[in-house]
């Protein structure tokens, strides 16, 4: 009598099978517009950049050298960079406002691997709002170039300058994405993200020994302000925007990571 042929196959425990991370940062990406808030504030990176473009076309018309590509496209990074922090705060503290945070970490109880998640899709959404001021900037500068006099329609513009503007961008962008994990509150997530860089700003210009000694290394408005340039930083701007991106996203991203890993879902 024969025996009966081995089946190869094996069975899998499905629920052993980890949610592939790409898949966790697509639903992230979903949940940026599944909301009204989340819908229109993503929306309106696209809306405000078109108006920018029309208003500087209009604005101006008698001013040709303020219509170049790094004029569009400076000016556009200024609503985008209010913007993109604020979907960042919606993205992670949505789950907690919402109370869906439940059903999150019950579909996947590796926190861990949601907080990457919502990282992930948030810096893919600052990526994409550089890639759209670039492409409405350059379809301004285009239409500039057309409808007015030289040096309108410029494309001076300097790999310093994009790799800056790209670097402020992600620098806010992050700066919310820490204090939405530490704060786990939408309202004072985004206070905190307005008011305490503001406040120690202010303090910056008002204490001249904290602006000599400790502003330049913590005030984010003082180690930000030379990448808001065209040209390179240099060693010493560099050191003192680690120091600050230290203690104001690496520090807060932390203990906000461990405060999501730890806290009670109700």
């Amino acid at each position: 009598m024969q025996n009966a042929p081995a089946d190869d196959t094996v069975a899998v425990d499905r629920r052993t099978v980890p949610i592939p991370l790409t898949r966790l940062t697509i639903v992230e990406l979903r949940k940026l517009v599944d909301t009204r808030a989340g819908f229109w504030l993503t929306a309106s990176i696209g809306l405000i950049s078109v108006v920018v473009v029309v208003a500087m076309l209009i604005a101006n018309r008698d001013n040709p050298a303020d219509l170049t590509f790094g004029q569009f496209f400076g000016m556009m990074n200024i609503p985008t960079g209010i913007i993109l922090p604020i979907l960042a705060i919606l993205l992670v503290t949505g789950e907690w406002s919402q109370r869906t945070a439940l059903t999150t970490f019950t579909m996947e109880p590796r926190r861990e691997r949601i907080v990457a998640a919502k990282l992930l899709a948030a810096l893919a959404a600052g990526i994409g709002a550089v890639v759209l001021s670039l492409v409405l900037g350059a379809v301004g500068n285009v239409i500039a170039g057309i409808a007015f006099t030289d040096p309108a329609g410029a494309w001076s513009f300097t790999a310093a300058g994009l790799v800056n503007s790209f670097l402020l961008q992600m620098f806010g962008l992050l700066l919310g994405f820490a204090f939405a994990a530490l704060i786990l509150n939408t309202p004072g997530a985004i206070v905190a993200y307005f008011a305490l860089p503001t406040a120690l700003s202010l303090v910056t210009e008002l204490v001249p020994w904290f602006k000599d000694n400790l502003g330049q290394w913590i005030d984010t408005g003082s180690t930000n302000a030379p990448f808001q340039s065209g040209d390179w930083a240099t060693g010493g701007e560099w050191a003192r925007l680690i120091v600050s991106a230290i203690i104001w996203i690496a520090i807060p991203l932390t203990l906000g990571v461990i405060r999501v890993l730890r806290s009670e879902v109700k």
